[in-house]
């Protein structure tokens, strides 16, 4: 039994242990019982506990089947290649899961018996998986099917799973950051002892392709991460420049100016563009946009690089659109209309009124949306790949062709990597200070909204 078909199973569980504890909870009322709590609380205790413990067992055996099965499938290898490297052992698991995958191979290969046994433990654990989960739907709607009383207090009890679940929710989003942060800082520890931070920090020359040999020059790499941090500063600020103007004064026109027929029609195909895959708006740029942008400025006499910043800039501005529109948008919507009532009555117009009450209630709103786009700018990679280029210039010409953070993270990790040189440590250094720039960030827009939330609220 697959984990689909488990998930589905659950599912249906889920649903028809609702009815079976609601409809419980009704046949002891009918029977003149003076219920605690409504018969929906009964149905959603009895659907919690008869999903809830399965889940948590089927989520742990997906983390912990893999590793069971390798170490029982290691113990099954040849001794040669069981006392052998790690990187063997890993290699020869990954062929005998490929051997699993086709019968037709298991004769062609010495490992094909350690892949039939995979196989045999594959449908072992299948059957065992099944029947541990289905036992324990069938107890739990059993148990609580029993626990259903008048003086049960159900809705205290749903209630208190519910708020555990939000705090298991909230902790699982906070570690996850954690894990991210302490994994990227331990890889990036590693590089700094290899390379100087005075060096990555405020070098001005990026070439982390390592040498062959010990004479040739630039042996040890370049590490000089400032050409990287220019060209994310300038093609981040060529977007903003694009999406904040534009994106703003299209979620005022939608909001204060528009009738509700042309804000039904234009802000579902203004957020169109939100849905489009990163990878079409760079076949855009690199199509259409940087051949236009080279021969405008070819015919005014300017050398533009077929690559350029202008080109990837102009393009994720047009993709972040939509995230400065659609979100100042609805916070414009949520300004009280008694600010623009009292407004109109002290003789403003409808162009003061936004300037001057609307715009500045809804700032923090704006301003989250702003630190948003930004952050969704400097986190881009497909655009910049297609229409800047790779080429690690230290340039503030947006004519000239860029790089980003993102893209050589992207083409640092790309293909097999050793992870104990500088070249793929590199990446961790640089996801770093993605991370630190974006924290601060919005730290900052944590504190804007503050300042004027205080005022306005």
């Amino acid at each position: 039994m697959n984990y689909s078909t488990l998930l589905i199973a659950l599912l249906i569980a889920l649903g028809a242990a609702y009815f079976l504890g609601r409809n419980r909870a009704r046949s002891l009322a009918g029977q003149g019982e003076s219920m605690h709590s409504l018969p929906t609380h009964y149905g959603a205790l009895t659907a919690l506990w008869t999903t809830l413990p399965p889940l948590l067992i089927l989520i742990m055996w997906v983390m912990l089947e893999p590793r069971i099965v390798d170490a029982l499938l290691t113990m099954q290898l040849p001794e040669a290649i069981r006392t052998a490297s790690e990187a063997e052992v890993r290699l020869a698991l990954s062929k005998v899961h490929n051997i699993a995958s086709d019968p037709s191979m298991m004769g062609q290969s010495e490992l094909g018996s350690v892949a039939a046994h995979l196989v045999d433990l594959e449908q072992r654990a299948a059957i065992l998986k099944g029947g541990v989960i289905l036992s324990l739907i069938l107890l739990g709607v059993a148990v609580t099917w029993r626990r259903i009383q008048p003086d049960l207090r159900a809705r205290g009890e749903v209630e208190r799973i519910v708020r555990v679940m939000l705090f298991s929710s909230s902790a699982i989003a906070v570690l996850t950051t954690l894990g991210i942060l302490v994994s990227v800082l331990f890889e990036a520890v590693l590089f700094f002892q290899k390379v100087s931070p005075i060096e990555f920090l405020f070098g001005t020359t990026w070439s982390p392709q390592v040498a062959l040999r010990a004479d040739q020059s630039g042996s040890s790499g370049s590490f000089g991460a400032v050409p990287l941090f220019a060209g994310t500063l300038l093609i981040s600020a060529i977007a903003m420049f694009i999406a904040v103007p534009v994106g703003l004064m299209a979620a005022i026109y939608l909001s204060e100016y528009a009738t509700s027929r042309v804000r039904q029609l234009a802000k579902p195909a203004l957020e169109v563009l939100a849905g489009i895959p990163t990878v079409v708006y760079g076949f855009f740029a690199a199509l259409t946009v940087a051949p236009f942008i080279r021969g405008v400025g070819e015919s005014v006499g300017l050398d533009v690089s077929s690559e350029s910043a202008l080109a990837a800039g102009l393009v994720m501005g047009i993709m972040i659109i939509p995230f400065v529109s659609s979100l100042s948008d609805d916070v414009i919507n949520a300004v009280p209309q008694s600010l623009r009532d009292g407004s109109y009555g002290l003789g403003a117009t409808r162009s003061e009124t936004v300037r001057q009450v609307v715009i500045p209630a809804a700032l923090p709103g704006i301003v989250g949306a702003v630190m948003l786009a930004v952050s969704r700018a400097i986190g881009e990679t497909m655009i910049v790949a297609m229409a800047a280029g790779l080429a690690a210039n230290l340039t503030a010409n947006p004519l000239d062709s860029v790089t980003t953070v993102t893209v050589q993270i992207v083409t640092l990790l790309v293909g097999d990597q050793e992870f104990d040189s500088p070249k793929t440590l590199a990446a961790f250094a640089l996801g770093l200070v993605l991370f630190i720039v974006t924290l601060v960030l919005n730290f900052v827009a944590i504190k804007i909204v503050q300042k004027y939330r205080e005022q306005y609220d």
